[in-house]
């Protein structure tokens, strides 16, 4: 099994398995209670909020809450900030974004808020010129993706944080880290950045477990109520082993950075290079140097995606045409449509994404079986005339 999924999930790394192992049996005590048997996951919290700082660039670690996943902190971020604003009704986001954010925003539309999607161009480089141009004084919200989780494109969210607080001090800035955590570096302290949220299973931590960043001078209502847990701000007994296991794999990712910009960049570069020569009807989706180093998204043109994941998976290999969170549907990529993506590719993207586990035979071995699986489904292709002239202008090149 070749797997090169890793946006839609990542293995347990097993050092961080290790960390897990003890919480799960002998140290099960709950960290709220007063006897000494808690006293060690206290500890382990303690650790991992510590961790999780330092993966962060954060001040303090009183600006991190532990969550249940992305999607959650998402969630608490965008609701925990317009339910702090309620006279404000306008909120601004991109075309691009991942479906957490994108399907909160619409539920926000439903109820009267005034919204604005910012677009990209065919590279997927957000319009910040729009951006600055929908922005008003009673914008109450601006969420942008760090790393886009289809094509790895990265916004200049720290610039990005600039123009929005020059526009409206009061004005809240979430950004979406999933898919740069564990790939690129983050400095939150050297930010205007209010919100950051990352999960864990993004960077070889268990399904289950996220952070949120809240910069100490950010107001949030809870999304969950209850206890005192998180310090009021996250109702709900501590999943310690997992956020135990959270620490450690944020502390191994910050230790590969240097890894994933250079060795894993380079496997993905030896990837789109060997398929792009080998295979006449693939085109790169976006060429852009200022992308996460382990994603690339391939279009290949007059071909269903479908049918080519199933010929990847009868070799083995593990691969999707976007994201996980919309595996169930039909209808093609809204990142892909937005960056204005030809008909003829939209239906046949392919995105291969990489770990500091992928070995470099596993990529000979994808870059060797994809012009096979090509030249059989180009051979059933109702479009063989477009399928030729592709052929002779590639033979052109």
């Amino acid at each position: 099994m070749i797997y090169l999924d890793n946006n839609a999930t990542t293995k347990v790394d097993e050092k961080v398995l290790d960390v897990m192992i003890p919480y799960l049996q002998g140290e099960y005590a709950n960290p709220s209670s007063m006897y000494d048997f808690a006293k060690k996951p206290a500890e382990a919290l303690k650790v991992a909020r510590e961790q999780v700082r330092d993966f962060y660039g954060a001040k303090d670690v009183n600006e991190i809450f532990f969550t249940s996943c992305g999607s959650e902190s998402a969630n608490m971020a965008i609701k925990g900030a317009l339910a702090c604003n309620k006279t404000r009704k306008h909120i601004i986001t991109t075309k691009v974004e991942h479906p957490c954010v994108l399907n909160t925003y619409k539920t926000f539309e439903k109820q009267g808020y005034d919204v604005d999607y910012i677009g990209v161009n065919s590279e997927g480089e957000l319009n910040l010129d729009e951006l600055k141009e929908k922005l008003r004084k009673d914008t109450a919200l601006v969420s942008v993706m760090w790393a886009n989780n289809e094509v790895g494109v990265i916004n200049p969210v720290e610039e990005i944080a600039e123009i929005v607080k020059s526009n409206s001090p009061e004005t809240i800035f979430f950004v979406d880290g999933v898919q740069a955590a564990g790939k690129i570096p983050m400095n939150v302290k050297d930010t205007m950045i209010d919100m950051v949220g990352v999960s864990g299973h993004k960077f070889h931590a268990p399904k289950g477990v996220g952070a949120l960043y809240v910069n100490k001078g950010c107001r949030i209502v809870p999304l969950i109520n209850g206890g005192h847990q998180e310090r009021g701000m996250r109702a709900g007994t501590e999943n310690v082993p997992y956020i135990a296991g959270l620490g450690k794999a944020a502390e191994l990712a910050k230790d590969s950075l240097s890894y994933e910009s250079t060795e894993v960049k380079r496997l993905r570069d030896k990837l789109e290079t060997g398929i792009i020569r080998n295979v006449f009807n693939a085109r790169l989706n976006s060429t852009l140097k200022d992308r996460v180093p382990n994603t690339s998204n391939i279009g290949f043109e007059y071909v269903e995606g479908e049918l080519i994941l199933l010929h990847l998976s009868d070799y083995g290999i593990c691969a999707s045409s976007g994201s996980a969170c919309t595996s169930g549907s039909l209808e093609p990529s809204h990142v892909l449509r937005a960056m204005g993506i030809p008909f003829t590719a939209l239906h046949g993207s392919i995105r291969f994404s990489l770990s500091r586990f992928t070995k470099e035979s596993e990529v000979d071995f994808v870059i060797e079986k994809m012009p096979v699986i090509m030249d059989k489904l180009t051979k059933i292709s109702p479009f063989q005339d477009e399928l030729n002239k592709l052929k002779l202008l590639k033979g052109d090149r």
